[in-house]
């Protein structure tokens, strides 16, 4: 059953950098990933790669879907995020638990040389894309893509609790693309296993490359690189406390080729420990 969580307090900000459109990575995080109950937390939204950026800006005709999934269920924050053309993110968690907060953007548009592409399916893990243009002589041709985002966050309001039955970090949002956790990463000691398992359009993505950088404090991020296995999952280690981010790409044939060659859904996954921040 979903209940809307009336008392929660929300501002958005979105904006679009255009020097950064062509940024891999696209995440959304808080100042910290563990706060206490009632606390206004600004949620912001980031491109860059490899754990490193800056804030996306945008006008909120981009954004298509603002959720809050908490212990007492979803709340549509969509209305709410796309009154005015410029807002601020603020989001009060009222109640304790692990909420999961997450939205998704419209299309974008992005033409690249052959190389310059060619490149970017070797680093995404793209292979049957390369494969096609490969068979299709097209290796030489530059590429039109439209690529849209789904971000997810998960953030700690209170101690985490073990008989947390709502389960709101395993529960898909039902985005294009996601990254959702088996088990709550807060309730976790170092050096224990996560699963995660990467779903679009609802059903698991077997051989999907979710690449993960993980953010000791003081420390600069470290990659790692993981495939899902026929079920679409991926076993990771939570090796040192520090922040976060998941992120995966699935691409196909454009549905629209007056616009675009190829199509790209991105999905991305933040979380902390106690007493990390996001930045």
């Amino acid at each position: 059953m979903r209940l809307a969580l009336k008392s929660t307090v929300l501002t958005i900000l979105i904006s679009t950098p255009a020097l950064l459109a062509a940024a891999h990575e696209f995440w959304l995080a808080p100042p910290q990933y563990v706060v206490t109950v009632g606390q206004k937390v600004r949620l912001q939204t980031w491109v860059g790669e490899n754990f490193t950026g800056q804030r996306w800006v945008g006008k909120s005709n981009r954004l298509t879907r603002f959720v809050h999934a908490g212990p007492a269920g979803i709340e549509d924050l969509t209305p709410a995020a796309t009154q005015t053309d410029t807002l601020q993110t603020a989001l009060t968690f009222t109640q304790p638990g692990t909420h999961v907060v997450a939205l998704t953007t419209n299309d974008a548009y992005l033409e690249q040389t052959a190389e310059e592409f060619n490149t970017y399916l070797k680093e995404e893990g793209l292979d049957k894309v390369l494969v096609l243009r490969q068979q299709r002589n097209e290796l030489s041709k530059s590429a039109r893509e439209a690529y849209q985002r789904c971000a997810k966050t998960l953030v700690q309001a209170g101690k985490p609790n073990s008989r947390d039955t709502a389960r709101a970090y395993a529960r898909p949002l039902g985005l294009p693309l996601e990254l959702v956790p088996e088990q709550n990463p807060y309730l976790l000691r170092p050096g224990a296993v996560l699963t995660v398992r990467v779903e679009q359009a609802g059903q698991p993505v077997a051989g999907a490359l979710v690449q993960v950088w993980q953010h000791p404090p003081g420390q600069k991020p470290k990659a790692s690189r993981f495939y899902s296995n026929l079920s679409g999952r991926i076993l990771l280690r939570l090796s040192t406390p520090g922040s976060y981010l998941l992120s995966t790409v699935q691409m196909a044939a454009s549905p629209d080729h007056a616009r675009a060659d190829w199509h790209s859904t991105w999905a991305s996954l933040t979380f902390g420990t106690v007493g990390t921040t996001s930045y």
